[in-house]
């Protein structure tokens, strides 16, 4: 985003009163940014701010809404990188309001566009929440909006990692959390955490993996059951 933006600035402001714990300043420095936006650009920016800081969970949908409806508008480059993460507001916002399954559908499309993130902690952020959404809203039954199964494309979106592997994976790390085995946990929770099911994805988990275990810092059982998981047909 242009910096020298007014709305941008504004933004910057709302942004700097959150981190110094004053809400009631952050909420007035982003209504100033919507009431100054002069376009649909500048308008997607400010509501993506101000849906952080309603008190009742119908207005934060509005608002993310509002954000998405103008990102759809502007259509260009500068809100590709946005896609992620309003999709993720959109599903977070529809979980509050208990309907998971368009949630689900949210999650999906966010899924769908997770490329498009920048790289980074922001694109790893965003991952983080795709992922964790998907999986809080995978049972969620399909009689509403899109349905749980389709991206805006009308494609299945591979996101879930194999149940056992999963499975197994988890239990390991459990262990480590348990025992705080920090270099085990630092290598593998990134790339399964942000695990949607891409070969690129399967890739970073399947390293990081087998990076722990050619370390053999283990304890016998553990390597002997990473081992395992490394030899799954959903990991090659």
């Amino acid at each position: 985003m242009d910096s020298e933006l007014p709305v941008v600035r504004w933004c910057v402001e709302g942004m700097q009163a959150e981190a110094e714990g004053d809400a009631e300043a952050a909420l007035g420095h982003f209504q100033r940014a919507w009431d100054i936006a002069a376009d649909d650009y500048e308008a997607c920016i400010a509501a993506h701010y101000l849906a952080r800081h309603q008190a009742l969970p119908e207005e934060t949908l509005r608002w993310n809404q509002e954000c998405l409806t103008r990102a759809d508008r502007v259509g260009d480059e500068r809100v590709r990188g946005f896609y992620p993460s309003l999709y993720v507001n959109m599903g977070l916002a529809y979980r509050q309001l208990g309907q998971p399954a368009l949630a689900h559908t949210y999650f999906l499309r966010a899924a769908a566009r997770a490329g498009d993130a920048s790289e980074g902690q922001y694109g790893d952020w965003n991952r983080f929440a795709i992922a964790e959404g998907l999986r809080g809203t995978a049972s969620a039954p399909s009689g509403q909006g899109a349905g749980p199964e389709a991206d805006p494309g009308g494609g299945a979106v591979p996101w879930a990692l194999d149940a056992a592997v999963d499975g197994r994976v988890r239990e390991l790390l459990s262990r480590w959390c348990a025992r705080a085995d920090l270099k085990a946990l630092g290598l593998v929770l990134p790339a399964y955490l942000g695990y949607l099911g891409t070969d690129d994805d399967r890739m970073r988990l399947r390293t990081a993996l087998h990076m722990v275990h050619a370390g053999r810092w283990l304890p016998e059982a553990e390597q002997t059951a990473l081992g395992s998981v490394l030899g799954a047909a959903a990991l090659r």
